[in-house]
């Protein structure tokens, strides 16, 4: 059994260094394979149903016994780019095939969004890069379509939501000064608090800039004695989709994608939080459902994956939890969450200007970063474990441990003025989005074989890929540090006047947007909301009658959520990098969960004794019955917990998750994470009335 081609193959990549360190010269090329020997009295069916629990369709396959006579692989000459002749002319019925035939993440409306640019705007057919790439940049993914979509409320049959909802709409006329002017929509219900505190003259410690990387605050530190300020920066990020169909990759890059946003925001991450949830991994093979997974392969690959690139990077992951729910069995919960930190004096963050070189580090372009982002704005079909392959990378911890070296030296921080990593939507959002007017040189971009055409090099994204604008004069001297860290660094890129994106290959253009157009989002889209009250008479709270007690003690002892996870935990490295003040476990028998994880911040000279604190709060059995208790008792248990590690709650920051069903055009469906986001409201008004206690 050995990877599809494309995939990054860690072992291969190994042995090729190790050759290469030995022999000198050039590098020479590795593959790896896989031998699994299968003894006793089997039949042809039952190798078959050994084949197909080991090998995962999505990232490998069965490969002959037969020694290779070499190594090299035939790559096929791409195609040029081809313009989508007719596009603009297109009837309804040829543009719902063409919209089929390609499976875009955008919707439909959004497709004759850009039949009507392109005829009215461009008067032109657009090639099929630029297709692809506005797909890529208007998925939910990057764009958060599903949160921007602009929100009427139908009804909310609910006496205590309906005050709730009150309060957001009383915030909204205290931010803005007409409030019918900002659409009502998910990210302004969940941000209103944020910005009513702001307004209030709270939350000064707030670093606020154009780039958009983590959530960021500044922080006073006392290094040796000596105040000195620090920028702290958190996130959490999901992968749910890519776990769900290749649990080993998707939860590797789960962590890698979390740890290159803080990273492209110059920060060094020091500690990863993993909160998981899973269907019941004790089922048998036969119970799972069709097209899946086994939930005991999903649950065991995933902990690898994740633990893996944690160890390899060396990041300690100080507290790992997994929920057990059967609502989980349709699509598992991947959640990284991580907490980075570097002096304020070493990021710099300025206005790219006309001339300016764009450099990209790290990796090398392949096929399998292509579709990341519009896959994972997808919903999971009985197919995507057959189609989905590109979707789901092979992270190379190895090689962002490297960005991460890089990016601690303050003299190559202080020449980068702005910074995005090559996560989702690859050189079309990463460079994309660095400044207004760009030329692209997909001819400079790194391959990590030959063969990929204009629209895959285009989309293509990576783990280990960031991309930096510098002053042009600087651009020679950035190439020299990455070099010393054994990094690849190439200028593919100039910062221009003139507010367009263009991108070159084979020396013709192939893309050619206004920046005006892809900024907006495409089509407005619309949605009603309807709240239904969740019902009583299935109350999480409803007291339960309990006829025998030492039953009900079994039962729930019993319960897999009541088991101890340190097997699970102990997969994880806490001590990497020595910060770790409480490990996963304490008590006198080293067996009791600790409720959060505590660190001290990394500096690189002198010494600090200030930390962080980071928790997590979650019932799904809660949140199923209600989503907007759900939401509500997830931050009162995370904020109890990090007071009771010894946080001070007015200083405690809050990062949100969602995770909901496809929302399609159904108003219960779009009232259940509209119920949830709205449970910000009442519990930061109480945190700001102990903060005015406190104050007083």
């Amino acid at each position: 059994m050995n990877s599809y081609l494309g995939q990054f193959d860690q072992r291969a990549n190994a042995l090729e260094e190790c050759l290469q360190i030995l022999a000198g010269g050039n590098r020479p090329t590795a593959k790896s394979a896989k031998i699994y020997i299968m003894q006793g009295n089997l039949k042809p069916e039952d190798k078959e149903k050994i084949k197909k629990y080991m090998i995962n369709q999505v990232d490998s396959r069965e490969c002959t016994l037969e020694k290779p006579k070499n190594l090299k692989t035939k790559m096929e000459e791409p195609a040029d780019v081809a313009v989508v002749e007719g596009f603009i002319g297109m009837t309804e019925e040829d543009s719902h095939k063409f919209y089929q035939k390609y499976g875009f993440a955008m919707d439909f409306a959004d497709l004759k969004f850009c039949q009507n640019y392109f005829k009215e705007v461009e008067k032109r057919d657009p090639s099929l890069t630029e297709i692809k790439m506005i797909d890529t940049y208007w998925s939910d993914h990057c764009r958060h379509t599903t949160f921007l979509t602009k929100l009427e409320v139908l009804d909310i049959k609910w006496d205590l939501l309906k005050k709730v909802y009150e309060d957001y709409l009383k915030a909204r006329d205290i931010v803005y000064e007409n409030r019918k002017a900002k659409d009502i929509c998910l990210m302004d219900v969940a941000t209103i608090a944020a910005k009513e505190l702001k307004k209030a003259g709270y939350m000064k410690e707030l670093d606020e800039s154009e780039e958009i990387n983590a959530c960021s605050i500044k922080a006073d530190i006392l290094v040796d004695g000596k105040p000195e300020e620090y920028l702290i920066m958190f996130k959490n990020e999901t992968h749910n989709h890519p776990t769900e169909i290749e649990p080993f990759g998707g939860a590797a890059t789960c962590l890698g994608g979390a740890i290159r946003d803080p990273l492209s925001g110059r920060v060094y991450v020091y500690q990863a939080m993993r909160v998981t949830g899973c269907g019941d991994p004790r089922k048998t093979v036969e119970e799972t459902l069709p097209n899946k997974l086994p939930q005991r392969k999903l649950t065991n690959e995933a902990a690898r994956g994740y633990s893996s690139y944690g160890n390899q990077i060396g990041l300690a992951t100080g507290q790992v939890a997994e929920i057990y729910h059967d609502g989980y069995v349709a699509k598992r919960m991947e959640i990284g969450a991580l907490v980075g930190a570097a002096p304020k004096e070493n990021v710099v963050r300025t206005r790219p200007e006309p001339g300016d070189k764009v450099i990209l580090l790290g990796g090398k372009t392949g096929r399998d970063g292509c579709g990341g982002a519009t896959g994972s704005s997808k919903a999971h079909t009985s197919e995507s474990l057959t189609t989905c392959g590109a979707e789901v990378q092979k992270g190379n911890a190895p090689e962002e441990r490297k960005v991460q070296r890089l990016f601690r030296n303050a003299e190559v921080t202080k020449i980068i003025k702005r910074c995005n990593d090559f996560g989702a939507g690859g050189v079309s959002v990463a460079i994309g989005e660095l400044a207004d007017g760009l030329v692209i040189n997909l001819d400079k971009v790194p391959k990590k074989y030959e063969g990929l055409d204009g629209t895959e090099l285009a989309i293509s994204e990576s783990q280990e890929r960031m991309a930096v604008v510098v002053a042009k004069e600087n651009a020679d001297k950035l190439v020299e540090f990455a070099e010393k860290e054994n990094l690849e660094a190439t200028i593919v890129a100039e910062v221009v006047e003139e507010p367009r994106v263009k991108m070159y290959w084979r020396g013709k253009l192939i893309v050619n947007i206004a920046r005006e157009f892809l900024d907006t989002n495409g089509d407005v889209k619309n949605a009603t909301v309807e709240v239904v009250k969740p019902d009583e008479e299935k109350s999480y709270f409803k007291p339960e009658k309990i006829e025998n007690l030492k039953e009900k003690w079994e039962q729930t002892i019993t319960n897999l959520n009541c088991c101890s996870q340190k097997g699970l935990v102990e997969r994880f490295d806490s001590s990497i990098g020595a910060n770790t003040v409480i490990m996963p476990f304490g008590g006198k028998y080293q067996l009791t969960p600790a409720l959060g994880m505590v660190a001290r911040i990394p500096t690189l000279k002198g010494y600090t004794d200030s930390g962080t604190i980071m928790t997590y709060g979650y019932n799904p059995y809660l949140a199923s019955w209600s989503p907007f208790h759900g939401a509500v008792y997830a931050i009162v248990e995370s904020v109890s917990k990090y007071v009771a590690l010894g946080g001070d709650y007015k200083k405690a920051y809050l990062t949100l998750q969602e995770y909901f069903e496809k929302l399609r055009n159904e108003p219960t469906r779009w009232g259940k994470p509209f119920a949830a986001i709205l449970r910000s409201l009442p519990s930061t008004k109480r945190i700001k009335n102990c903060s005015n206690r406190g104050k007083r």
